[in-house]
């Protein structure tokens, strides 16, 4: 993989992204998560329209997030988005589950050591 390249997105990780960067940086519309998630990870990680308002809508379903109807800064109407507590709760034990699978795959992964 050469560098500036753009990596897709592990399956199952995209709510837990989401959720962290609300976490992290409170109300947010769409556009700003997709660019915060691109942003954070040194332009390797960028979300697809396609596959961020899908996971926006499942996320508030779930209630872990909060949708509400507002402008940007250049008047456009955009909905944004908050963490519930109920989210908050589900994003630390989804983290929890990600670092415990990365480790047993660094496990995996890792050189033989001499």
């Amino acid at each position: 993989m050469r560098a500036g390249h753009r990596a897709t997105i592990p399956q199952g990780t995209l709510d837990m992204l989401i959720l962290q960067t609300l976490a992290a940086h409170g109300t947010l519309h769409g556009f700003e998560i997709a660019e915060s998630i691109l942003r954070v990870s040194d332009d390797v990680l960028q979300v697809e329209e396609g596959s961020l308002y899908p996971a926006l809508q499942r996320l508030l379903v779930k209630g872990f997030i909060l949708g509400e109807w507002g402008r940007t800064n250049d008047n456009r109407r955009a909905r944004y988005y908050q963490l519930t507590p109920e989210g908050r709760q589900y994003l630390g034990l989804e983290v929890q589950e990600y670092l415990r699978v990365t480790r047993a795959i660094g496990r995996i992964v890792r050189p033989l050591e001499a």
